[in-house]
């Protein structure tokens, strides 16, 4: 039997978002732009959700988790992606790269189930108030929110784990512009379809779950709405939800366009970049309340 070409690895090379020479400068100020939009936003709402009286409720409490998430996602990948288009060849260290991937999947797999969070917080608050008005509390939104950050960072340990104690061979150049467990994983001479198979098994798990919540909950949400006799109810209950629900819309739907197209690195960039950058603008933008609190901190 031939013997596998088993090395020890100490670092890694992160091929980019593009291999064409030409697109390195535009693509370097775009993302350099989005970083920046992500860092202002998503740190401006955590701020601002923080320091307001008036946004001291369970819906900007999750806003403010969910800005933190991005803040974290986009950060822990952005920085490093923007050094790929600088330099020619850009490398990442075993242990960086094993620390990257451990956040970046407690980050991911922590959106996920704050949206569902959101989402059934959305339906108590309109289809259940008297309930909601009696158990909402500072102690159950952090369970809420402690919860799928535990759960997150347990899958994120194990994964990482797995990974960097299986042995490499072969080439060290990661096909993708991070550190992720699916390149990663053709790159492993052990464990990896033990590997692959927990993550598909934890991936659709996390995905279906977490979408069936959103879809159950609106889908509950709209019925309710549309029982309504008042139009000026109905007009408030849209207005209330419409921010969420945009960004559900958009994450979703771009996630599922991007699969549909085959196109890891285009999902990718949505994840980490597009999505965490949308999300403060949305619910700032599209957001009364949250624009009224902007101008009550600004005046004082």
């Amino acid at each position: 039997m031939k013997q596998q070409n088993l090395t020890v690895l100490t670092e890694f090379i992160l091929m980019g978002v593009t291999r064409h020479p030409e697109l390195q400068l535009p693509l370097f100020v775009v993302f350099v732009v989005i970083y920046m939009i992500i860092v202002v936003g998503n740190l401006g709402l955590i701020i601002l959700t923080k320091v307001d009286s008036h946004l001291h409720v369970p819906m900007y409490f999750f806003i403010r988790h969910l800005a933190f998430i991005d803040l974290g996602d986009s950060t822990v990948i952005c920085p490093k992606m923007l050094v790929i288009f600088v330099v020619d060849q850009s490398i990442i260290s075993y242990y960086a790269c094993a620390t990257q991937m451990a956040f970046f999947i407690l980050f991911i797999i922590s959106e996920l189930f704050i949206w569902s969070a959101m989402a059934y917080d959305r339906y108590m608050a309109l289809c259940n108030p008297l309930i909601y008005n009696v158990i909402r509390s500072q102690r159950l939104c952090h369970v809420l929110v402690g919860i799928p950050y535990l759960y997150s960072a347990f899958q994120s340990l194990m994964f990482t784990v797995k990974t960097f104690t299986s042995i490499f061979c072969g080439s060290k150049v990661i096909s993708h512009f991070y550190c992720d467990d699916v390149p990663l994983l053709s790159m492993l001479c052990s464990n990896s379809r033990e590997i692959e198979l927990m993550l598909i098994i934890f991936s659709a798990f996390n995905l279906i779950r977490s979408l069936l919540v959103v879809l159950l909950s609106y889908l509950l949400i709209l019925i309710a709405i549309f029982k309504m006799h008042s139009v000026e109810g109905r007009k408030k209950a849209f207005s209330t939800c419409g921010s969420h629900l945009t960004v559900v819309v958009v994450f979703y739907g771009t996630l599922l366009f991007a699969h549909s197209y085959d196109t890891d690195t285009m999902a990718s960039v949505f994840y980490t970049l597009v999505i965490p950058m949308l999300n403060p603008l949305i619910y700032s933008l599209r957001n009364k309340e949250v624009k009224n609190a902007f101008h009550r901190v600004f005046k004082n």
